[in-house]
């Protein structure tokens, strides 16, 4: 079936405008990025869905794009992953969704057909996995194309708060699955989260789903330490002393901690999980490496622990979704600041100073696609 045909087959929904191109964050390689116009994406497959943005979102995982840490991201990428929107446009094959209908975009693509979907790990989807800002055209924009739309998409609940929803399409369940899950922090457990800022302070938020007894917080940063307080942390360090590890082996006298769980992706910092895990613990790995690590074999050989690493497979999204329907999680807190899609170059001036400006989750609102 050629594209023509695929949109033939599509209603009409009423749109804002018909121009065909469309406001766009763009990456043109290491450090550098603009506010542009690109085309408006059109269906290339039965299963496409193209989403009009009203809801975004700038993740970490942005900032190492474009630091030049994933070197899969090639220049002139649309960026974003994360985002809320409503259907204007759906494929032949599309069987879930409809135009008009609001939706939760995932940012993992799941055909839900191949060996690795019916396996639940649909991070590595042979047809999808993490593309969008990706290997393809991201949610920074007025509009995306959502490939497998019908295992990629989530309806939003009606009269829910965008803000904390957008949340589900990335840090929490990479919070949840990434660290806690691949952590198997269980009741009891004292554990260690190394890296206070958004993606670090869910894994906080859903670790204690299963109640560990203790949970220390480690950062560089006063005042995310002190957020990770008001959420549920009981006891903080200050990292930039380069002593966290010597503090977290003396409070635990000697024992060091069940779980540590990497939520920042540099080598300091998991040098830090690799010092203070106790015999037969875990460590979690959560944040995204642009750099090599050392792993210290020389004093892990004999101390029976297990490394996990992971991309969020989104799988336990749905679960997320209810609980936070039930105001027994609240991930809108994590927002600190909001600017309309059109200022995203001011939302990303902001985020490189984001400990001077007591950033955490920026939310992008596009006003006129509402």
């Amino acid at each position: 079936m050629t594209i023509a045909e695929l949109e033939l087959t599509t209603a009409s929904a009423a749109t804002p405008s018909t121009s065909t191109t469309m406001k766009a964050l763009v990456y043109h390689g290491p450090g550098k990025r603009a506010w542009e116009n690109k085309p408006r994406p059109t269906l290339e497959d039965p299963g496409d869905a193209i989403v009009r943005i009203t809801t975004s979102t700038i993740c970490g995982t942005d900032l190492h794009i474009l630091k030049g840490d994933l070197a899969s991201v090639a220049e002139g990428r649309i960026l974003g992953h994360e985002g809320i929107g409503v259907i204007e446009q759906v494929g032949t094959d599309v069987a879930e969704f409809h135009i008009g209908d609001k939706v939760i975009i995932s940012c993992v693509t799941a055909c839900l057909k191949c060996d690795f979907c019916r396996r639940g790990m649909y991070s590595h989807c042979r047809r999808g996995g993490w593309i969008l800002g990706n290997t393809l055209d991201g949610t920074q924009a007025g509009y995306v194309r959502t490939p497998h739309a019908d295992g990629s998409l989530y309806r939003f609940p009606p009269a829910e708060d965008e803000e904390a929803l957008v949340m589900l399409s990335d840090i929490l369940p990479t919070g949840f699955e990434c660290g806690v899950q691949n952590g198997r922090v269980k009741p009891g457990d004292t554990i260690a989260i190394v890296g206070a800022g958004p993606v670090g302070l869910a894994v906080l938020l859903t670790a204690q789903f299963y109640s560990p007894a203790a949970i220390f917080m480690i950062d560089l940063d006063d005042k995310r330490l002190a957020v990770a307080k008001q959420f549920g942390a009981t006891t903080l360090i200050n990292s930039s002393d380069g002593h966290a590890a010597h503090q977290v082996m003396e409070l635990t006298e000697g024992a060091g901690v069940d779980v540590a769980i990497e939520a920042v992706g540099l080598p300091a910092t998991f040098a830090i999980c690799q010092a203070i895990v106790a015999a037969g613990g875990r460590i979690a790995n959560v944040g995204v490496h642009g750099k090599p690590v050392e792993l210290h074999m020389e004093k892990l050989w004999d101390r029976n622990i297990s490394i996990t690493t992971r991309l969020v497979d989104t799988v336990t999204t749905p679960m997320l979704l209810k609980v936070v329907r039930s105001g027994k999680l609240q991930p809108g807190k994590l927002v600190t600041h909001r600017f309309a899609m059109n200022d995203i170059m001011k939302a990303y001036d902001m985020l490189g100073n984001a400990a001077k400006e007591g950033a955490l989750k920026v939310v992008l609102t596009n006003d006129a696609h509402r």
